[in-house]
């Protein structure tokens, strides 16, 4: 999709589904505004819009919620999507069980990313991309690594995944080419 620079989208209220990669590689999308009406927004729906910063929900949108530009599930238990063009270092608020599915995919200026214990599962291809991320620590919570989760982290260097972890998906580490150390806590029964 190419959009000129400083792009602000408005979403038409009325719309009830964002399809998935419905703005993929939108890179001049500054912001998008989602209406009320919105209660689907598909997987990899903003992909390569590295210019997104914030998303912007309806106040009163019965399904989304947002903090810090970053859009979460209505009760925040689900975190749903970062914006790609998010830097640094982001910390997910505890009220997060689930990190969804493609939740920070492609979100390549993220440096660090905390999770809090208070999170379960790991969605499908929910780090994917981040090929800025150095670090991260999954904490003893988490019980799920979904597929791909943290696919082509090129600059994740290790990653210890913790006794409770109970099942990791498929190919959950492909093309992680700086990992030199996967350390599997050494209680682990599985």
């Amino acid at each position: 999709g190419t959009m000129p620079d400083n792009t602000s989208v408005t979403i038409k209220e009325g719309t009830v589904g964002i399809i998935p990669g419905a703005f993929s590689d939108c890179t001049g999308l500054t912001s998008v505004t989602i209406p009320n009406s919105v209660t689907s927004i598909g997987d990899y729906a903003f992909y390569g819009c590295y210019g997104l910063t914030s998303i912007n929900v309806a106040e009163d949108n019965l399904n989304y919620a947002l903090i810090d530009g970053v859009l979460y599930s209505k009760d925040k238990k689900t975190l749903i999507m970062c914006p790609p063009g998010k830097t640094g270092s982001f910390t997910i608020p505890n009220s997060v069980t689930s990190i969804g599915n493609t939740a920070f995919f492609d979100c390549t200026g993220l440096t660090s990313v905390t999770i809090p214990n208070s999170v379960t599962s790991i969605g499908e291809g929910a780090f994917d991309g981040c090929t800025g991320l150095t670090s991260i620590t999954i904490p003893n919570s988490v019980t799920s690594i979904g597929d791909g989760a943290f696919g082509r982290c090129t600059e994740l260097t290790s990653i210890t995944i913790p006794n409770s972890v109970t099942s990791i998906g498929n190919l959950a580490f492909f093309f992680c080419t700086g990992l030199t150390s996967i350390n599997v806590a050494e209680d682990n029964l599985n």
